[in-house]
């Protein structure tokens, strides 16, 4: 059987103390060291095919070099970009992630924080978090670095990282109103989710300084950010305010939702109605007509939630800030147009 190659071994073959290698291959003291030095320790590791020995590490520093990731829904286009955000900080700091998958379900979270916790995660960055999150939360004061990314946690002090949703909803709705359209219904997201109320509050607000009165406003609320919803959320829409031009959408599933009851029922879009979406998911350019959309900083928005995490495991929690809002950003394409009664 072939012996496993040493830190002895590497510190032979490039002349260097022991202590030295150690430190050039830790991420988090080669610091220390001159870029030269570190090169070439590193060079002559992979040279030599050395693999760290994680269970001695994880002794030593009695830490488990993982973290817990929580999605929601490991379908949704947006979360590829934020996991890939996340292990960009991690993976160079010598950390792995763990995904897991919630569904949204609060019994599910429950078993897979327990899950996480088992497997001794130094932390966890939570995707999937209500509002009322009283699982992740405990976890939280019983000491278990955490920091919720997309979404936040009210009456707790764990740090989140979130969207300028106010000014994504402002951005959108002036998009529409200044094509012309004043009968602008909003497909609101679940209120039990951050997203969902904030979005739903900036609607509200926006169409306060246009001095719409909240009686005359259309808000149809969906119970979980899917298509399915928005489907069945539009029909009620158009069911209940026939004479609505545009439909803004609390995020772009919903959004594909509302295009395609539409198009099932022989309302066009952009032509008959506008539709609007959240998140700048991938391949929207590809599906016709073109969602216009509130761009958000995925992949940004996991390196944020990462670097966060990291300082807290690096013990400055106190450096870190209980809110970090990341901005947006208009993505034009073309399910907006000007309202057919303009046109006339």
């Amino acid at each position: 059987m072939t012996r496993r190659t040493t830190l002895k071994d590497i510190a032979r073959e490039t002349g260097v103390h022991v202590s030295t290698v150690s430190r050039a291959l830790d991420p988090q003291k080669r610091g220390s060291i001159t870029e030269e030095v570190v090169d070439k320790i590193r060079e002559a590791a992979e040279r030599l095919d050395y693999r760290p020995n994680r269970i001695a590490f994880s002794l030593r520093k009695q830490k488990s070099m993982t973290i817990g990731v929580m999605i929601p829904d490991i379908t949704n286009m947006i979360f590829p970009a934020i996991v890939r955000g996340i292990e960009s900080v991690m993976e160079p700091l010598g950390y792995a992630a763990i995904i897991v998958n919630t569904d949204g379900n609060s019994d599910r979270e429950k078993r897979l924080i327990e899950t996480l916790q088992d497997r001794g995660v130094d932390g966890i960055i939570h995707t999937a978090v209500l509002r009322s999150a009283p699982n992740i939360v405990e976890v939280a004061h019983q000491g278990l670095p955490v920091v919720t990314l997309n979404r936040k946690v009210e009456e707790a002090d764990i740090p989140y990282v979130i969207n300028d949703e106010e000014a994504g909803i402002r951005q959108i709705f002036e998009l529409l109103y200044q094509a012309g359209h004043r009968n602008i219904a909003h497909l609101s997201g679940p209120p039990d989710l951050s997203t969902g109320l904030l979005r739903q509050q900036a609607f509200l607000a926006v169409t306060a300084d246009y001095g719409m009165a909240r009686d005359d406003l259309v808000i149809e609320e969906a119970d979980r950010f899917e298509e399915a919803e928005g489907r069945r959320c539009t029909q009620a829409i158009l069911s209940r305010a026939p004479e609505t031009t545009a439909v803004l959408c609390a995020n772009d599933r919903l959004a594909l939702g509302a295009i395609d009851h539409c198009t099932r029922t022989g309302v066009k879009c952009p032509a008959d109605i506008s539709i609007t979406g959240f998140n700048d998911m991938a391949f929207l350019d590809l599906i016709p007509p073109g969602l216009t959309t509130v761009r958000i900083e995925q992949f940004e928005a996991g390196a944020q939630a990462a670097r966060l995490l990291a300082k807290i495991l690096d013990g400055h929690a106190d450096q870190v800030p209980r809110e970090t809002v990341l901005p947006v950003s208009l993505k034009i394409r073309n399910s907006v147009a000007v309202p057919r009664a303009s046109k006339s």
